[in-house]
């Protein structure tokens, strides 16, 4: 997936099918004089509904389509017969995407199954025919209902990605180039800060056929979690990830970005601190072979483990050990 492709932010017009009205008829037929109302009901309005769909990961189709609505219900006829009901409106979406009433700022529901429906807005039902108010006093009526019209809202359509792991770092980290060196995935590389704009996703093909999702989040900054930057853009997709894994250049303070990576993550919403996490250093060949076993004796001891994992992408060094680790920690009920 390119990031052109990716959208995970869009605001959409959707309304329900008015309900159709009813009929006025009266019952004319040879030899039957004055039969008397026989005027149906008309069709009820088609609802709009949200459907969660697994083979789509993005928001795209919403790019250009912005206006939805259900269909529209039939009118009643004679003979009683009622009018047809409107097409329901099924409208597909990403696993993880959040469905939010503009103009409060309210959440209604998040999509999260393969198949999942949620109905957001019931059509209008349709009026009565005239037979219905038809009574011991009023033989006739020559009255029936119009259909009930069909309810309007604009929402926002908000996509936390989906993924097995989540990359974490600064901007320039090199989570791209990992990416690309773990996946089949292509995303933009630079070397240069916010190379990365949208979320990338790439599967890891392991051992004996067995793959899991891996997500590059875009770089997190000191103050996203406040907004700065593009923040809010880039954590709420932290939050649907099932481990996470802080890469940190090696030619950075490991353990204080590592410090400031976790406040971010704090500040914005303290259940991330729950997740399962696994800290890696990127870019190791910037650091000379002789001074390698010093450097990563010294961060062990900052972060009190020895399980803190040292890679370079460029020469492929540690990406087999990282593949087993995450592998294992996904497949574990223990923390990291």
């Amino acid at each position: 997936m390119t990031e052109d492709n990716f959208v995970d932010y869009v605001s959409l017009n959707v309304r329900s099918g008015n309900g159709g009205k009813g009929s006025s008829h009266l019952r004319r037929e040879k030899f039957i004089a004055k039969g008397g109302p026989d005027g149906g009901d008309g069709g009820k309005g088609g609802d709009i509904i949200f459907k969660g769909d697994a083979n789509i990961w993005t928001l795209y189709q919403f790019k250009y389509k912005k206006h939805f609505k259900a269909g529209h219900g039939g009118d009643g006829g004679r003979n009683k017969r009622s009018g047809k009901k409107g097409e329901d409106l099924i409208i597909k979406v990403p696993l993880g995407t959040t469905i939010i009433e503009k103009k409060t700022d309210e959440f209604i529901t998040e999509i999260t199954e393969d198949n999942e429906e949620f109905v957001l807005l019931i059509g209008g039902l349709g009026g009565r025919g005239n037979s219905y108010f038809k009574s011991s006093t009023n033989r006739t009526p020559r009255y029936s209902q119009k259909g009930i019209p069909g309810k309007e809202m604009i929402i926002t359509l908000e996509l936390k990605v989906l993924a097995d792991v989540g990359l974490v770092g600064f901007p320039n980290a090199g989570k791209s180039t990992l990416l690309a060196s773990i996946t089949s995935a292509k995303p933009k590389i630079g070397d240069y800060e916010f190379t990365t704009l949208k979320p990338n996703l790439g599967i890891v093909e392991y051992k004996d056929f067995k793959t899991f999702v891996v997500a590059d989040i875009p770089g997190i900054i000191k103050g996203a979690s406040s907004g700065k930057g593009l923040g809010h853009y880039f954590l709420r997709h932290v939050e649907r990830n099932s481990i996470l894994l802080f890469l940190i250049s090696a030619d950075q303070d490991v353990y204080k970005r590592f410090l400031t990576l976790r406040e971010e993550l704090l500040k914005f919403n303290p259940e991330l601190l729950d997740k399962r996490f696994i800290v890696a250093i990127s870019k190791i060949d910037l650091i000379e072979t002789s001074k390698r076993k010093l450097f990563l004796n010294k961060v062990n001891k900052d972060f009190k483990s020895n399980s803190v994992l040292a890679l370079s992408s460029a020469t492929n060094l540690g990406l087999n050990t990282l593949k087993d680790k995450l592998w294992k920690v996904l497949n574990s009920t223990q923390i990291a």
